[in-house]
This record gives structure tokens, sequence and C-alpha cells, in this order.
């Protein structure tokens, strides 16, 4: 008998289905149900709860979601091979688990997570872990249909999800993060956690997205940070000109000094630069998007 209930080892099961992890699809399994229901508790209390799960693989997360109360788990997987044994637990679980066989990348899941905001918890495929994040935080409208965010990623990318202005790793990753979301790292998970092992530490993230993130349009944000860490060792008077525009109006009306550097720029400070743009670009009556980005 497992920790978390009375289906079969999770190694029993990868050896019925004849599953091995694929690398082309970023596969890794997780096979401790312990750490799988660490990691579902790091999304908070499950009870009731619709959660999406992206990748599940043979189940050991979607077992622990399930076993911890979750009302509805939806879970994505690209991976056929891996069907059957996510049946099983449909059945141990009636009612409880929806299966999509697609690319979580193309599928919307929003018109089957009810009224009620739902959650993302997944160990997410390494290939597509940063897409996929990306979707999710430039989601529209905002609010999103999710509540919270409880993701596995390589701790390289974790730390630059997480990373605050004057870090090294500090880029457009955590100013789309932090401008939309608080983000925090809950615990690392070992190699030898995972079948087969990856060559690197994994983290996982929890995110909980801002109700209201400061006004701003994302495409505007998105030009900005792009072309200030495009050239982050230059100083954004002269890396901001691939803006197409004189950097000095945008920079003063930001409140940003001449000789910053992008990795020096909080959150606030992109906003305010990407609303300047927004102006000079004739996207918004004057003064409008500035004065609401200093505020």
């Amino acid at each position: 008998m497992s920790a978390l209930d009375d289906l079969p080892p999770l190694r029993d099961v990868i050896r019925r289905h004849g599953l091995s992890a694929q690398k082309s699809l970023g596969q890794n399994f997780l096979l401790d149900l312990n750490l799988t229901a660490r990691i579902a508790r790091a999304s908070g209390p499950l009870e009731g709860v619709t959660v999406v799960e992206v990748g599940p693989g043979p189940g050991g997360l979607t077992r622990a979601l399930l076993a911890l109360g979750a009302g509805k788990v939806i879970a994505i997987e690209r991976d056929p091979r891996c069907l059957g044994a996510l049946a099983e637990i449909a059945e141990h679980y009636p009612g409880r688990l929806q299966v999509i066989e697609g690319d979580a990348l193309k599928v919307d899941v929003r018109p089957l997570v009810g009224d009620a905001p739902a959650r993302v918890v997944a160990n997410l495929p390494y290939n597509v872990a940063t897409l996929l994040l990306v979707g999710w935080l430039s989601a529209d409208p905002w609010p999103p249909w999710y509540g919270s965010l409880t993701l596995m990623f390589q701790k390289e990318v974790a730390e630059r999800i997480v990373a605050a202005p004057g870090s090294k790793v500090y880029g457009r990753l955590a100013v789309l993060a932090g401008w939309r979301a608080t983000a925090r790292i809950a615990f690392d998970v070992a190699p030898t956690a995972f079948v087969p092992p990856p060559k690197v530490t994994s983290s996982v993230v929890h995110l909980v997205p801002r109700t209201e993130p400061l006004p701003c349009a994302l495409a505007m944000l998105e030009r900005v940070t792009e072309a200030a860490f495009g050239q982050r060792r230059k100083m954004l008077r002269q890396s901001l000109k691939s803006l197409g525009v004189d950097p000095m109006p945008l920079l003063d009306a930001a409140g940003v000094a001449e000789t910053a550097r992008a990795e020096e720029i909080d959150v606030a400070g992109f906003v305010r630069l990407a609303n300047a743009y927004a102006e000079g670009r004739g996207n918004v009556p004057w003064g409008a998007l500035t004065q609401l980005g200093k505020t």
C-alpha cells in the first residue's frame, strides 16, 4: 500500500504499462509519493478545489492531488502511452479526474474549470515550462482564471522567476512575474527524486496573481524589457534606442536615471517606462498612463 492510497506503487505502474521517460517530451517522472504530496500541499488546502495539471505522466502528482481532496483534476497529457495509467486513477476516483490528451500550449482549459478560480499544480515538462508560465502570466482578461500556480522548474529557471533588481539573473521573466504576481521558491528537489534523474536541481515555485497589477499594456512592457535586457550591460540611454525613439524623454517621464542599467530597474520603473513609451507612440492620451504608472 502506498502512503497516499491503495493504488499500486508507481514503479509497478510504469513497468506494467511499459513507460519510460522521453527526453523529447521533457519528461522526468516523480515516483516518491511523499514528495508529490508535498508539492500538492504547497498549493494550499485542496478540498473541493479544481486543479489543472500539465504533464501528469504515470500520475504520481495526480494521485496526491486527489488523495488530498481536490474536487476535480484536469490533467493534460501529450504522451498517449500514459493514458492507460491515468485511466486507472480515474477509475479509482470516479468523476474527479478528467484527462485531456493534447499539447498544453494549445489546450484552452478556461471553459472546463468553472467559475471559481482553479489552481495549476504541475511538474512541468522542462522543454516547455517557461513558455507555459509566460502564457499564464500574459492571460487576458486579468485577473486570470487561476488562483495560484505551483510549478516545478529547473532551479536556474526558478531563480530567474523570483529574481530581484540587482541580481545577475534578474531579467524579463522576473519583471513579468513580479508585475503580474507574487512569486517565491517553496523548496528544492534533488535530481535523485526523478526517473531518470536530470543533471540539475529542480525547484517548486508558488505564484499568486495580483488582483490589480500596476496599469500597463503588456505589449508595451514586453517591448521595453526586450530592448533594455537585450543589451543589459549598456546604460538605458543607449539600449532603449532599439525602440526607435529618443530614450531621453522616456527616461525623464519615468523618473529613471539615464545612466541606469536594466538590472537596476524595479518592476514599477519598467511599468513607468512602458507607459511613457506607449504615450510617445500615440497609443493613449498624453499623461494618462504615465500618471497611472507613478501611483
